[in-house]
């Protein structure tokens, strides 16, 4: 008799998914901002492409200059990179710890001098 009480307790409890009354109103509305999203992302991408070609224009020789010695020293840090292998690169750098002075030793102290 315990067992048909459980049963008659839970009997109107539906055992699908909950549906929520709001539910196809979001997924109309998500479709549409996505389709506004992507308009607005293609108006900021031609908006950009305009400022970049407008700045171009306005730049004054010494900004171009500058601009052509900051490409050229960037593409020098490249090659010198490039040109050494790691394993060398750590053998060099440990020339150099080897070469400086032992920061963290004790220096000698005397009273009597």
């Amino acid at each position: 008799m315990s067992e048909n009480s459980t049963n008659d307790e839970y009997a109107h409890v539906s055992k699908g998914p909950l549906k929520l009354k709001c539910d196809s109103a979001v997924v109309k509305k998500k479709k549409k901002k996505k389709q506004k999203e992507q308009k607005t992302i293609e108006m900021a991408k031609i908006i950009d492409e305009e400022k970049s070609k407008s700045v171009d224009l306005k730049r004054t020789k010494a900004e171009l200059a500058f601009q052509k010695m900051q490409e050229k020293m960037q593409t020098e840090r490249i090659k010198q990179k490039a040109s050494m292998t790691h394993k060398q690169r750590v053998e060099e750098f440990n020339r150099h710890l080897d070469s400086l002075t032992e920061h963290f030793d004790i220096p000698k102290v005397s009273w009597t001098k």
